[in-house]
């Protein structure tokens, strides 16, 4: 299962989604609801339970701190794989972890929005599309970059400040792509993340969106994970 991270949707996957379904994998591409780690954790676990047999977990960015909270409440998870993606330990909150990476832009891309929630109003935050090139995707071209900046889909406040639980990478095996230029979550971040998670890392020169820029080697680290936990 692959789980998309902030301002995108499954979309993202499309050149992953491509070549594992060329060699006859599988695959289910979740719609995470961008509403908060909660949320969004309940939701993917909800989803994964309803698929028979076991399941390789995939997440990237956001992505990885769902994927890791998702797989406490599934037990068919076989192991989880962080695309350029955190992976938080037990009340770790992300805004704090991108706000001390000396890598990561994002808070400075990011702009503010209000949406209704139960009556009362709540905080969301857009990609500010003018920069979208440089904090996310610095090795697309500009065009690509400019329409991923309009076809954004916004996050809740919820998904940076809300504490992560318990993480199931300190579980199951894991395997990680962390990107040598990603200017949102941060190298330096998830660089630490994975290596503390002691996941399996493959560096790549790229952006945040390295599986959109080099989704064969994205591709790649997912099948040796299922190769291994098959």
């Amino acid at each position: 299962m692959l789980v998309h991270g902030a301002f995108a949707d499954s979309s993202s996957w499309s050149g992953v989604i491509e070549r594992l379904q060329a060699k006859g994998v599988p695959v289910v591409a979740a719609a995470n609801p961008l509403r908060g780690i909660a949320i969004d954790s309940a939701y993917v676990a909800k989803l994964i339970q309803q698929i028979p047999g076991r399941v390789l977990l995939v997440g990237h960015s956001y992505g990885g701190a769902v994927i890791s909270n998702a797989a406490a409440d599934a037990a068919n998870v076989a192991g989880l794989v962080f695309v350029a993606a955190f992976a938080p330990d037990e009340g770790e909150r992300l805004g704090e972890s991108t706000a001390e990476s000396k890598d990561s832009v994002l808070g400075s891309a990011q702009v503010p929005r209000q949406y209704p929630q139960n009556g009362t109003t709540a905080t969301e935050f857009t990609l500010d599309p003018a920069k979208a090139h440089d904090a996310f995707a610095a090795d697309l071209p500009q065009a690509q970059a400019a329409l991923i900046g309009v076809i954004q889909r916004p996050v809740s406040e919820l998904a940076f400040s809300e504490p992560s639980g318990a993480p199931a990478w300190k579980r199951l095996p894991s395997w990680a792509v962390v990107a040598t230029q990603d200017r949102a979550a941060g190298t330096d971040v998830v660089r630490a993340h994975a290596a503390r998670a002691g996941a399996q890392i493959t560096e790549v020169d790229g952006s945040h969106l390295i599986m959109l820029s080099k989704p064969d080697i994205v591709t790649d680290v997912i099948e040796e994970a299922l190769a291994k936990v098959s």
